[in-house]
């Protein structure tokens, strides 16, 4: 496998769609805050998740999740993606985009890059933990966001 990316813009400034769950029930959500590295001699990919979030229930539930790139014309589609939930409505129907099965998971047609990921490890974030600036401004009233790692088990590029 062959990545090459900015890793310290690609989650911050390109964004990504982590996804979860399996051709007959599956969601989606917009992420900004992820890294991609090496642990236990293994590729990984670390994303985050707010335990509020509907994906919260999918990545927890199962044993893969995809983390996918798009092109910049994207941008207004994972915004929606970022700010809807997949509780109150059909996301996957009001995106437009192409869902289709990567290894165990999901992805969509139209991403430049997706990662599949089997996950490895799961923590909650402690709060108490966090620089006191960070825990005010981010989680005042806020649920806490749990981190996931995956094992990079396949790379898709167009």
């Amino acid at each position: 496998m062959n990545f090459n990316t900015d890793i310290f813009t690609i989650f911050d400034k390109k964004w990504a769609l982590l996804t979860a769950g399996d051709e007959e029930k599956f969601n989606t959500m917009t992420i900004s805050w992820g890294g991609l590295g090496t642990l236990w001699g293994k590729p990984v990919a670390t994303v985050y998740v707010r335990t509020s979030r509907y994906t919260h229930d999918f990545v927890d539930a199962n044993e893969y999740f995809t983390v996918s790139f798009y092109p910049e014309n994207y941008r207004n589609v994972l915004n929606v993606l970022g700010t809807m939930s997949g509780r109150n409505m059909d996301k996957m129907n009001e995106s437009g985009l192409t869902a289709q099965k990567a290894g165990e998971s999901m992805t969509f047609k139209e991403a430049e890059i997706t990662l599949v990921c089997r996950k490895l490890y799961m923590q909650g974030l402690d709060v108490s933990k966090m620089p006191e600036d960070v825990a005010g401004k981010l989680y005042a009233g806020q649920a806490p966001h749990d981190m996931y790692i995956g094992e990079v088990v396949e790379i898709i590029q167009k």
